[in-house]
């Protein structure tokens, strides 16, 4: 279901997983929940219909959140309270400027209090954080792949906790 490319001497750098279905993509999504907490920067990369916001709803439901998970294509952002933890699902796809993302007040939402999920971060240019993970979906003729790229030391070490998981 995954593989590694990395060996055992050396850190995980990145992860890639095949999915075959819906069903995996919401299974990926739960297990990586494991190791998410506040302050994490998730930058999600790929075509329209890849599978970006069913991953998310995926995080989300494994977060013990089981309301409606939508789009937020329109609205830019969509916003769960899980307990203590904000979760910012932002879409970008609409942007036209780098300089929308500044003008929409958005960066008070980049903080060590929330976790924010960004899908097409191209669009807002280098204005965005640093992510901490970053997510690349590609179409299959047969599902989907996903690799996942640790951009900081904490991303790494959500890598390195999925890695030791039992696989999806």
């Amino acid at each position: 279901m995954h593989s590694d490319h990395s060996t055992d001497s050396e850190p995980v750098q990145n992860l890639t997983y095949y999915l075959a279905d819906e069903a995996a993509m919401l299974a990926l999504g739960k297990k990586m929940a494991v190791a998410l907490h506040a302050g994490l920067i998730i930058y999600l990369f790929g075509n329209l219909g890849a599978g970006k916001t069913t991953l998310t709803r995926g995080i989300l439901h494994g977060l013990d959140y089981h309301h409606v998970v939508k789009s937020p294509t329109y609205n830019l952002v969509e916003i769960y309270k899980i307990s203590k933890l904000y979760l910012y699902h932002f879409d970008f796809y609409r942007f036209n400027d780098y300089f929308e993302w500044e003008e929409a007040g958005f960066r008070e939402y980049f903080n060590s209090d929330s976790i924010c999920v960004v899908e097409w971060p191209e669009k807002a240019g280098d204005l965005l954080p640093k992510a901490d993970l970053q997510l690349f979906f590609s179409i299959l003729e047969t599902g989907r792949s996903i690799e996942i790229r640790a951009g900081t030391e904490t991303g790494k070490r959500c890598l390195i906790q999925w890695k030791n998981q039992k696989t999806v």
